[in-house]
């Protein structure tokens, strides 16, 4: 049995979907799990579930400048380096696997490859310099050529490398140097079992026709306020009063985006939920007719795969996004694509599907056979599981 240390920043675990999957894996596949991520609201420090040791620091946040992402990044490596000491103090790790954002865990799996010999995987969730040209589209060019370099450090310490996407294997192979041999993808794939279609809730409504989901983080990149101009356009132009919006999740903006919501008059119109749990998420995607991918064309979106698009495929709702590139190759037939950023577009967009109801259930079919068939997780981590026992046996070898 290989004891192995997974470490996030981005989110806690096991709110992060992608990494609980990989946990899970792991586990089933008889490795022992230990985790360091943020802490979620009223989390403990510590706590065991399904097995997996997880370890949890208070998370920092000071607010969105370029000086306070240096703040936040230095305290979370602190933090991080804390608890993975305290955690080996179990044991060894055999391997530990770092997640982004940020890039900046690679001395911690230097340390532990001098002490114990740890193989080092790389999972690349984001890619942090076009995350910051996104953010920043006229910030200075040091931090860039800063993150871009921390990015190649990262992916040329790692035995090997986990992309989401062939975008990012590209990334790893073609930027940083990577052999294509050390680079696999593994795409975030919902699990099909668990996320499916169930009875509807028509109070989820509202009193109105129909339902539009929104699901996921609330960054500056993630183009929710969109969503909110295109409600304003589709009630206040439009004249449609049946069309209700429900926004689930939260992030750097959500204070921004209630406020835009209030002061626009959609408070009747557009709910925001904040982070839920399971159960009503379920409830809301198995009511809502359409679901939103709002993300702007920007370089960080254009090559990253939207896990909130597959999940709405994974509960048969057709899916509104901009026509970005990595969207195209997830969804598929499954989605209508707006010209990039065009937000009168994208409301008339929504409109049109909610009024074509043969449309949204040719495209409900297609998404989920899709997820069923190519995307889903079951299909996903064999490839995952398989980078591990790769890693291992060489290790094995070498010992």
């Amino acid at each position: 049995m290989t004891r192995v240390l997974v470490i996030v920043q981005n989110l806690p675990v096991p709110f992060d979907r992608r990494v609980w999957l990989e946990c899970q894996a792991l586990i089933s596949d008889g490795h022992q799990v230990a985790v360091v991520c943020p802490k979620g609201s009223g989390d403990p420090a510590y706590e065991v579930i399904s097995t997996a040791e997880l370890y949890k620091y208070r998370p920092y946040a000071p607010g969105g400048s370029k000086l306070s992402f240096i703040t936040e990044y230095a305290y979370s490596f602190l933090a991080t380096a804390w608890l993975t000491l305290k955690a080996r103090r179990s044991g060894r790790f055999g391997v530990v696997q770092a997640c982004n954002p940020p890039d900046i865990f690679w001395p911690i799996a230097l340390a532990l490859r001098a002490l114990d010999g740890t193989r080092f995987v790389f999972d690349h969730h984001d890619l942090c310099p076009e995350l910051y040209e996104s953010r920043f589209p006229d910030g200075p060019g040091l931090p860039y050529k800063v993150l871009r370099a921390l990015e190649r450090r990262t992916h040329r310490t790692a035995d090997h490398v986990i992309s989401t996407n062939e975008s990012y294997r590209d990334v790893a192979v073609t930027r940083s140097g990577k052999s294509a041999t050390d680079v696999t993808v593994v795409r975030t794939g919902p699990d099909p079992e668990q996320m499916r279609r169930g009875q509807p809730h028509p109070e989820l409504r509202r009193g109105r026709r129909f339902l539009a989901a929104y699901i996921g983080v609330m960054g500056p990149q993630d183009g929710v306020d969109i969503v909110v101009r295109a409600a304003d356009i589709v009630v206040h132009q439009f004249g449609r009063d049946d069309i209700a919006f429900t926004l689930i999740g939260s992030g750097d903006c959500f204070d921004e985006l209630v406020a835009m919501r209030d002061e626009l008059g959609l408070a009747g119109h557009v709910e925001f939920t904040g982070r839920a749990p399971d159960e009503l998420v379920a409830q809301i995607m198995s009511t809502a007719d359409v679901g939103l991918s709002p993300d702007p064309k920007n370089p960080l979106n254009d090559v990253s795969t939207m896990n909130k698009t597959m999940e709405y495929m994974a509960f048969e709702l057709p899916v509104v996004a901009f026509d970005l590139r990595e969207t195209r190759v997830s969804a598929d037939d499954a989605a209508v694509y707006v010209t990039p950023n065009d937000v009168r577009e994208y409301a008339a967009t929504i409109v049109a599907l909610m009024d074509d109801e043969s449309a949204r259930s040719q495209m409900a079919k297609l998404g989920r056979a899709r997820v069923e068939q190519e995307l889903a997780w079951s299909r996903q981590q064999h490839a995952y599981l398989g980078v591990y026992q790769d890693l291992i046996a060489v290790g094995q070898d070498k010992d």
